[in-house]
């Protein structure tokens, strides 16, 4: 008896199959990068300028950081100027690591920033100077959130609070000009 034979079609699919993951495995390796080096700025609370110890002709000698799976006060916003002077207290000309995670809309580099064992990001929600994300997988930093809001700790100690997107849509809609009849 002889094997039967394999159709071609399903040799290419399987070779398609393996390729492609492998393809993808590369890809998120590639973008999910530990960069270290020193924040230069503290723009607002949730954003940082970061001068990366090595970086090359093709890359920035300098990078805006938006801080992942958190959102804190704009700086017009109330808490918005404390969030920002925790955060340049801490990250100021100091040495960090940053796992990043993704890039925005606005061309910054989304990640996690780390201060020694210190995850920063988790620190300011647990501190009350930020908010959780509201994207699936962060039960953690809601976690966080729900705990400093319970002990009413930085924003949470004013009786009314605006999530900085609700924030920034209101004051969009503010200087929109109003159609005129």
């Amino acid at each position: 008896m002889s094997p039967t034979p394999v159709p071609p079609y399903s040799v290419w699919l399987v070779r398609a199959a393996l390729g492609l993951g492998c393809w993808l495995a590369l890809a998120a390796g590639a973008a999910a990068a530990t960069l270290e080096g020193v924040v230069i700025v503290v723009v607002d609370g949730d954003t940082v300028l970061f001068k990366p110890d090595h970086y090359s002709a093709t890359s920035r000698a300098f990078m805006k950081i938006r801080l992942a799976a958190i959102d804190a006060p704009e700086a017009d916003q109330p808490h918005g100027e404390a969030a920002t002077r925790v955060l340049s207290e801490w990250l100021l000309n100091r040495r960090v690591r940053i796992e990043t995670v993704a890039t925005d809309d606005y061309g910054r580099t989304v990640g996690r920033i780390w201060l020694n064992d210190l995850d920063v990001n988790a620190e300011l929600v647990r501190r009350g100077h930020a908010w959780a994300s509201t994207w699936r997988g962060q039960a953690e930093m809601r976690a966080l959130q729900a705990e400093a809001k319970r002990q009413r700790l930085g924003l949470w100690q004013a009786d009314e609070v605006v999530q900085p997107w609700v924030w920034r849509r209101q004051q969009r809609e503010a200087t929109r000009p109003s159609a005129s009849r």
